[in-house]
């Protein structure tokens, strides 16, 4: 019960922040998660409550979506997400905690770096972008941290970037949940536990909306670094003990 306890606690905290400025959940839950129930199951876990935390964002701004947006990005993000999927099953445990440790490392000054370029992008623009990011989230559960800059790029901001960010990777990951439940990755007792963690982030969520408007970015900005790189350090720690 206190893992449970756990898990919703750090859940709500993780989809408060993702719900502010788009990305966060996974790198706050899913070390978590690994923690509670083994790299192998914590993946498909984390692909439901992904589900789940998205499914809260666009129903919370529905009316700003860009569905041009959306449409270009799944394009490429959809079959993207299912070869990613399938080649994470083929790897061992040890090698998905090191992969994600080191992507949430990486993505520290990565995601810096891109927001600083100031690039404004097309539609057509997302829609490899969408593979690339697409294969990577079949592999490493989430990459918040590269498809937030590439929709800021895209021009949207506030409630219509959140949303839309949100639309297309609900797209993705039921690519990868599909895969997953298809390859027998996703059993019932999994499905049970990411519905349970889902649950609290997207109260979390759905909370965030209140905060949008009145805190600073800036500081979720900065929190997401700090637990991007908690996050990191201890994944790999997990890989290499």
């Amino acid at each position: 019960m206190l893992t449970y306890a756990l898990v919703l606690a750090v859940g709500a905290v993780a989809g408060l922040v993702s719900g502010v400025v788009g990305t966060g959940a996974t790198v706050i839950l899913l070390p978590v998660l690994v923690l509670a129930f083994g790299p192998i199951e914590a993946v498909p876990i984390m692909a439901i409550v992904a589900l789940m935390s998205n499914f809260a964002k666009i129903t919370s701004w529905w009316k700003e979506i860009d569905w041009r947006a959306t449409a270009a990005y799944a394009l490429g993000g959809i079959p993207g997400a299912a070869l990613g999927a399938r080649t994470l099953l083929e790897l061992p445990p040890s090698v998905i905690d090191l992969a994600l440790g080191v992507f949430f490392l990486v993505m520290i000054p990565g995601r810096h770096w891109l927001a600083n370029r100031n690039y404004q992008i097309g539609a057509g623009v997302l829609v490899p972008s969408g593979f690339a990011i697409g294969f990577l989230t079949g592999i490493v559960v989430s990459t918040g941290p590269l498809s937030v800059p590439l929709f800021s790029a895209y021009g949207l901001v506030k409630g219509a970037f959140i949303a839309t960010e949100a639309a297309g990777s609900l797209a993705l990951y039921i690519s990868k949940a599909a895969t997953f439940r298809t390859l027998g990755a996703l059993p019932t007792d999994v499905v049970v536990k990411g519905l349970i963690a889902g649950s609290s982030v997207m109260a979390g969520t759905y909370a965030a909306r209140l905060l949008l408007e009145r805190l600073h970015v800036a500081t979720f900005q900065r929190l997401l670094d700090g637990v991007m790189l908690i996050a990191g350090a201890t994944l790999i720690w997990e890989a290499i003990r």
